[in-house]
């Protein structure tokens, strides 16, 4: 048993991925700016924030291993990315001091035929800081995940509730990879966790299928049992269509407009990383994630739509 660090642990991946490591015998610490949010069972809380760096020394104290699982793209002053990347260094060399042999991070997939977005920019610049962090750090990366806990895949959810015909702009031809929520956390635990583990690498990471937006916005509607027809628009109107589809989805425009500024892109993942082979983990397609998904959400809250 060792003793592992999960950041962000009030989070979404982070809450989720804390009971299997507790499942797996190792003694959990959490890290988290609100400690009251931490609502997994973990066997220890240390407030801080890792923006100032402060309680990082005492989190990572004896760690093993840590988890890097915060994002800040909305409450910041200075721009998201550099937030960050400063996040990103101060745990850096927190937990170079604290002699962590692993560090496992969960980033966002890059385009290869063009720049990366802000937000694709931003999780780049935290995952090559991090690699350099502990001997055997891992980083991830993934496009949406689907699950009922993924606010990328509940804004899709909503928009698909609320809208009576879905308008598609232009980024709608470009493909990604959607992963199951329940893959991303076996690559997570055995990342952290497995003995073979060893040097700096980096895993592109996503599920059987590969779709266009388009598409995954039709399957998630027709999964849905909604009529809801769609229209293509000719230009792809980024900023003001963040700003409409965040108030449509009850969400923050802070969040919405970076992702939707990483839509002008394919996001496939790299075939020859093969991660779910390097860690055992056998994939789920789509439509499983999605099916599973509504039902996990159907039920602790209902569906309109549905």
């Amino acid at each position: 048993m060792s003793l592992v660090l999960v950041t962000g642990a009030s989070g979404y991946v982070g809450a989720a991925i804390v009971p299997r490591l507790k499942a797996s015998g190792h003694e959990v610490r959490a890290f988290a700016r609100t400690p009251s949010k931490v609502t997994a069972a973990v066997d220890g809380i240390v407030a801080g924030d890792a923006v100032t760096g402060q309680g990082l020394d005492r989190a990572l104290d004896g760690v093993d291993v840590a988890y890097f699982l915060i994002h800040s793209m909305e409450g910041t002053t200075e721009g998201f990315d550099a937030t960050e990347a400063r996040a990103a260094e101060n745990f850096a060399a927190a937990a170079r001091r604290a002699g962590v042999r692993r560090v496992v991070y969960l980033g966002g997939l890059v385009p290869t035929e063009s720049a990366p977005s802000r937000h694709l920019g931003s999780r780049l610049a935290v995952e090559r800081i991090l690699l350099d962090s502990a001997p055997e750090a891992v980083a991830f990366r993934a496009s949406i995940v689907i699950g009922a806990g993924s606010r990328s895949f509940r804004f899709l959810v909503r928009l698909v509730e609320r809208t009576p015909v879905l308008p598609l702009p232009s980024w709608q031809r470009f493909r990604t990879q959607p992963i199951d929520e329940r893959d991303v956390l076996a690559l997570l635990h055995a990342a952290g966790t497995r003995d073979d583990v060893t040097g700096a690498a980096t895993y592109d990471i996503g599920g059987p299928d590969i779709v266009t937006y388009g598409d995954l916005i039709r399957r998630i509607r027709d999964s849905m049992l909604v009529h809801r027809p769609t229209i293509a628009l000719p230009l792809s109107v980024t900023p003001i269509a963040s700003k409409v589809a965040a108030a449509i989805a009850g969400e923050d425009p802070a969040l919405i407009e970076p992702l939707m500024e990483s839509l002008g892109s394919d996001l496939v993942a790299d075939p020859t990383h093969d991660a779910a082979g390097r860690f055992g983990v056998r994939l789920h397609s789509f439509d499983a994630a999605i099916e599973r998904s509504l039902r996990d959400w159907e039920a602790v809250e209902p569906l309109c739509a549905r």
